[in-house]
């Protein structure tokens, strides 16, 4: 993945403190910290599937000055849930957890808790798309499949997981997502109905979505010199005419946004033990 305004060579990833670091997130460290150390990512070659986390936001909404992907749900922060669901899987080569600039520079210590071996810590942009975009840079390149996943979803389904991958694997895009069952009602700007929206082809996305790693790599190069934004991946996919299809999602992909659904993730996660 090139682009012209990327200035770090990504592909060795930096030790800090025994956590694997980005270009990025290296070049932010402190200069008279301890030497150091350099190692190349060599997964094994069943394992061609990378993953994104995307945990670089800056959002307080469940109140309070805590991040919100630092939160705790279920014993962890909500961002670990994420890490330690992908990191499980046989197929993962790497997991690429992309963090605010001064988290990505000084990990959180709960990060020893994931395999290192595994994980690399990239830093987060100014928004969701430039952070994706710095974790695609940080990803090496053997890769064939990534899959991007929202750490303000920390209840991933590995049936979901196992949905989306297996579509990337046939050469297009894929996303989680649930059919929308409400009543849908346009409303004007002083809260008045106007229109009854017709649901029938209505979808809610979600993350895990997975894309060929190709495909990725050049919606997220061409969006940024079109200086395009999207909210989510898929978006730039269908912007530039790569097909994505949709595979069912689960309630427990719920994004957690404020703070009862932070509750309702703690119930979902008793269920599912």
């Amino acid at each position: 993945m090139t682009d012209a305004m990327h200035d770090d060579d990504a592909a060795r990833p930096e030790l800090h403190d025994g956590v694997p670091v980005g270009a990025r997130a290296a070049a932010n460290l402190e200069r008279d910290a301890r030497p150091a150390a350099l190692r190349e990512v060599t997964p094994a070659a069943v394992q061609n599937v990378g993953v994104v986390i995307v945990a670089g936001g800056s959002g307080t909404r469940v109140g309070g000055t805590e991040l919100k992907q630092f939160r705790w749900v279920a014993g962890k922060p909500m961002v670990l849930h994420s890490l330690q669901t992908f990191q499980l899987r046989p197929d993962v080569a790497l997991v690429v957890v992309v963090l605010p600039r001064d988290f990505a520079a000084d990990p959180p210590p709960w990060i020893f808790q994931c395999d290192l071996d595994r994980m690399l810590v990239s830093q987060g942009g100014r928004d969701r798309m430039q952070s994706v975009y710095n974790g695609l840079e940080d990803m090496p390149e053997n890769i064939d499949i990534v899959v991007i996943h929202d750490a303000a979803r920390p209840l991933a389904s590995g049936t979901v997981i196992d949905r989306v991958i297996h579509e990337a694997r046939n050469g297009h895009g894929a996303i989680a997502a649930l059919p929308v069952v409400d009543t849908l009602k346009e409303v004007d700007a002083d809260g008045r109905i106007m229109r009854t929206v017709d649901r029938t082809n209505l979808w809610r996305a979600q993350t895990p979505q997975a894309f060929p790693r190709a495909m990725i790599d050049e919606v997220h190069t061409r969006a940024r010199r079109d200086k395009l934004s999207a909210t989510d991946d898929a978006a730039l996919c269908e912007h530039y005419g790569f097909p994505v299809v949709v595979v069912r999602g689960s309630e427990r992909g719920m994004k957690v946004t404020d703070a009862d659904d932070f509750a309702i993730a703690e119930s979902l996660s008793v269920l599912a033990e």
